[in-house]
């Protein structure tokens, strides 16, 4: 089924947003240090929930997830950043494109759930499509 070869590529993409966030999260420098700190902290905290559940509705179909960084790195989309001092606004627009692209693909999976009839997913991938895009408009508003 279709849905579930994105459904690697989005479990590859939390895989490397995962430690994405945390390299943010340890490097962004400035003024606003502390909100950006705890609000990538926040993200990486859901993405790591949401890695696992991913993972696990993948088994529950009988399909084996993809388990290595090498296969993550192969697979997805959202990008590595190397290691630097990130200012606010660096740091925010980097988020604000990598949750842009998971609810994208999120929306993607649960359309192409929902034609071949696999409910589970749909519904999961709502939730999971709400949530970036209710963190793309907290972004939007930080970065003003």
């Amino acid at each position: 089924m279709k849905h579930f070869d994105l459904t690697q590529k989005y479990l590859s993409n939390l895989g490397v947003l995962l430690v994405k966030l945390h390299n943010i999260h340890w490097n962004v420098v400035g003024k606003h240090f502390m909100k950006v700190h705890n609000y990538t902290e926040e993200l990486y905290d859901k993405v790591f929930e949401d890695f696992d559940e991913v993972a696990e509705l993948l088994k529950t179909k009988g399909v084996m997830p993809l388990s290595t960084m090498k296969e993550y790195l192969a697979s997805a989309t959202v990008e590595e950043v190397d290691a630097k001092d990130f200012t606010r606004q660096e740091a925010l627009e980097i988020v604000k494109k990598d949750l842009e692209t998971m609810r994208d693909l999120g929306s993607e999976i649960r359309n192409s759930a929902d034609e071949e009839g696999d409910f589970e997913t749909v519904a999961m991938f709502e939730d999971y499509v709400a949530f970036f895009s209710k963190n793309i408009w907290f972004v939007d508003a930080m970065l003003k």
